[in-house]
């Protein structure tokens, strides 16, 4: 639900509408959740789950084996995957685009906790271009404060980085 906020927040800050909300599946610790993000150049009506994504971000890959996380998915479409081995190109539809990204590693490396939100959300806005560095970094300090948005900064930069010269 962080990243869905930062991410609904990067995009406002780019021009965009924007809005995130969760959606909560089996009411115990630990099960999969999911967040939803819309973002679009006109005022946003609609509230209900989105069903065809365009992109998707699988903050755990080990989701991958018992959920579809593709689901809904059509050509042109771009799932951001944290995973250091990528074993999954069976489940993944044709035409979408996926970019891999070990988030786990780079969180830990600049976070010291593999919290891998904001890595990801780096990822996101380099693979997508829907979201620019700079309202990213800004979401980042407005959330986050002193050295913890600093971390935090290197770690979206570090995934911004990386994926920015596959995309």
């Amino acid at each position: 639900m962080t990243a869905a906020e930062l991410i609904a927040f990067a995009a406002f800050e780019g021009g965009a509408y924007a809005q995130a909300f969760p959606a909560f599946g089996v009411e115990r610790r630990g099960a999969p959740v999911q967040a939803f993000v819309r973002f679009s150049d006109a005022k946003i009506r609609l509230r209900s789950q989105i069903y065809e994504p365009d992109y998707i971000i699988v903050q755990d890959s080990t989701l991958i084996g018992d959920v579809n996380v593709f689901m809904g998915m059509k050509a042109g479409g771009i799932a951001i995957v944290n995973t250091e081995k990528p074993d999954f190109d069976s489940r993944v539809p044709e035409g979408v685009k996926v970019y891999t990204v070990d988030a786990t590693t780079i969180a830990l490396e600049e976070l010291g906790v593999p919290i891998t939100n904001t890595t990801l959300m780096g990822a996101f806005a380099a693979a997508t271009g829907e979201i620019g560095l700079e309202p990213l970094k800004h979401a980042l300090q407005r959330r986050f404060s002193g050295s913890m948005a600093e971390k935090n900064i290197r770690a979206a930069e570090r995934a911004y980085n990386l994926i920015g010269g596959a995309a």
